[in-house]
């Protein structure tokens, strides 16, 4: 995995890396593909400049003629590169791999890389090469830090500085002209730097996973839990927990219904003696059903609903405007790596009436994300503002200021006020 700032020669590594295995492959017919992810840019870029490499070991006998109708090139011990468009990818199926070059990774659906050329590579035990230059939440990305958790995968990454490929006089230009989100990411190979319609920068969420808040920054606050029972199989059960700006680690469940769901949010709501519980009525109809049968309170939220606010398409875009707004104000977040992963996932657009509307699960699943159960979970803490009476007797309590009967609080000698 190699994240390689903007004209840093990815096309160059990449071929001249094909060429060299190629060449030195000692068992039968080797097979490697480079892949980008369109073919015209295949054949525009990758495909000119493979031809002028071997053009030499064409003249001395070391390879056949490319063939220019099939984009590929063969070699005197036998083994084949071909170029492919990421944009056709059933025209890659039915083969066995030795060596796959990936380029600009971040622009492929993940089907590519897990259905098709993972696959293709298994029975020879044949390796693959991931360039490209970050943008935003992706497949490059999640493929990027994955590696470096696993012992036979590698990952580095090069800036415009690493590299000097650029004229410094021009990377001086650049910085001062370009925003600096957009140097930060074409030209540093910043995974943090937002992408232009990405609602949630991870910057702002790598800040959040380093806040360290004492507790009388937050006891004071209501606690909030936020419910997103799963749709699909594949999708997680989730929890949020939400104290003021402090946020618990998460409960995630995967396949349990939605009796046992119920039962965990009762659990949960008992442990933390929450003040609200809001639930994601459109998936979780069944666990709210079940927990009022239970005697607990609980709020349905419609994701699809109407907001507190015109300027938002739906309620859920709404919440994820609340909550990023929160991250921006002093939020902290547990660090896991999918939770920063799914607040960073959905990117945002505006509907012709000029209403913020949030990519939908099923668009980030069409791109290849999972679904964002976890940031959905932490959104419907923001559903609606919740009174803070409960809270307030506890931090009168943990004063000393409250004395508990039979039928009657008494509050004494405490002022609420005072730790706002």
């Amino acid at each position: 995995m190699l994240a390689l700032h903007r004209r840093a020669g990815k096309t160059e590594l990449a071929l001249r890396e094909l060429v060299d295995k190629a060449l030195r492959f000692d068992q039968d017919l080797g097979l490697f593909f480079y892949v980008a992810p369109l073919l015209k840019q295949a054949k525009a870029i990758a495909w000119l400049r493979l031809k002028q490499i071997v053009q030499p070991l064409v003249m001395s006998g070391l390879a056949e003629s490319p063939n220019e109708s099939e984009l590929w090139v063969r070699f005197y011990n036998g083994s084949t590169i071909r170029v492919y468009g990421a944009d056709s990818p059933d025209r890659m199926r039915g083969v066995r791999l030795d060596g796959v070059v990936l380029d600009e990774v971040a622009q492929m659906k993940p089907e590519v890389w897990d259905d098709i050329l993972q696959p293709a590579l298994s029975d020879r035990r044949g390796w693959a090469l991931f360039i490209g230059t970050p943008k935003g939440v992706n497949l490059f990305s999640q493929l990027f830090f994955a590696a470096r958790d696993k012992p036979d995968w590698y990952s580095a990454l090069y800036t415009v500085f690493d590299t000097e490929a650029v004229d410094p006089d021009e990377v001086a230009r650049l910085q001062g002209e370009m925003s600096e989100m957009s140097f930060r990411r074409e030209y540093l190979c910043d995974f943090a730097a937002a992408g232009d319609e990405q609602l949630i920068s991870l910057a702002d969420v790598e800040v959040a996973t380093k806040r360290h808040l004492r507790r009388d920054q937050y006891d004071f606050a209501p606690v909030v839990l936020g419910v997103d029972p799963a749709r699909f199989g594949d999708d997680r059960s989730v929890i949020a927990i939400r104290q003021g700006l402090h946020c618990r680690p998460f409960r995630v469940y995967t396949k349990v219904d939605n009796m046992a769901l119920a039962g965990y949010v009762a659990q949960a709501v008992e442990d933390t003696q929450a003040d609200a519980v809001f639930c994601d009525a459109g998936n979780g109809a069944g666990v709210i059903d079940k927990l009022r049968q239970m005697g607990y309170d609980v709020t349905e939220v419609a994701f699809g609903g109407k907001p507190s606010k015109p300027r938002y398409l739906n309620k859920r875009a709404e919440m994820w405007v609340e909550m990023r707004d929160w991250l921006q104000a002093g939020g902290a977040i547990p660090n896991d790596v999918s939770l920063k992963q799914d607040l960073a996932a959905p990117t945002y657009s505006f509907d012709v009436q000029d209403r913020l509307q949030l990519e939908s699960k099923d668009e980030l699943k069409a791109r290849g994300l999972p679904s964002p159960d976890l940031g959905d979970a932490l959104a419907l803490t923001f559903a609606f503002p919740v009174r803070k009476e409960r809270s307030l007797l506890r931090e009168a309590a943990r004063q000393g200021g409250v004395r508990l009967t039979n039928d009657l609080t008494v509050v004494t000698g405490f002022d609420p006020m005072a730790r706002m």
